[in-house]
């Protein structure tokens, strides 16, 4: 089994190495920095599974470099750390997506606890997002969060479009007709004429098919439509 990798970003030295040996005791690969540009470089330079991460640092502070994360990492596992028993400092990092927060002097089996917690809740996150992507050659869709990227270029589409496209590529392969689509993504009571599918199907290509190779939807005449990619 993987090890878990936990980076503290402590400035006082002695309090790093005792959680170091604390934690590579507990069987984690461990890393150290020591003020808060050098903790920023490692995080961007190195895989972790979770920071430990001091509020009063050296250079940038631990709020500070707990906000820089979080503009482009929601997924990150996150312990503050702190001499300060203040709500404020307690309220600032978990309003900036800290995970939890210790607050020093601590007992080394309660931040074992923590740390324990957090990276299970890491990797509950972890399954779940990688559960929601869909994937077909180079077409990718997220349920949870709505999006979807074709090559590496993201691609707006309207909620119904959305529905349209996340049926397709579950379906992905199979020949669907007019009336299936019809009742999955307008639903039984739908009354319309099923032409509304041929208009959203050409909506759908003209932003994820078009402008890219290959064309990923295919009509089956007489039948409907199936999404496949290469073979």
């Amino acid at each position: 089994m993987e090890k878990s990798r936990i980076l503290i970003i402590e400035d006082e030295e002695k309090i790093a190495r005792v959680l170091e040996l604390e934690l590579t005791y507990e069987g984690y690969e461990v890393g150290k920095a020591f003020d808060g540009m050098g903790g920023l470089q490692r995080y961007h330079e190195e895989q972790w599974d979770l920071l430990l991460l001091d509020i009063m640092l050296p250079g940038i502070s631990g709020i500070e470099l707990l906000r820089r994360i979080r503009s482009n990492d929601q997924h990150m596992a996150v312990i503050m750390l702190t001499a300060k028993d203040s709500v404020e400092d307690k309220v600032s990092g978990l309003d900036l997506g800290a995970n939890d927060y210790i607050t020093k002097p601590f007992q080394i089996e309660e931040l074992l606890a923590r740390v324990r917690a957090a990276l299970r809740n890491h990797s509950n996150s972890a399954d779940d997002e990688s559960a929601a992507w869909i994937e077909v050659a180079d077409l990718r869709l997220n349920e949870q969060t709505h999006e979807v990227f074709r090559k590496s270029d993201l691609i707006e589409f309207t909620p119904r479009e959305f529905d349209l496209l996340a049926y397709l590529m579950k379906n992905k392969r199979q020949v669907l007709n007019r009336e299936q689509i019809l009742d999955a993504v307008w639903g039984y009571d739908y009354y319309g004429d099923t032409n509304v599918v041929d208009v959203y199907i050409r909506y759908i290509r003209n932003k994820m098919d078009k402008p890219y190779d290959p064309a990923l939807i295919q009509t089956v005449r007489g039948v409907g439509y199936v999404l496949k990619g290469p073979r």
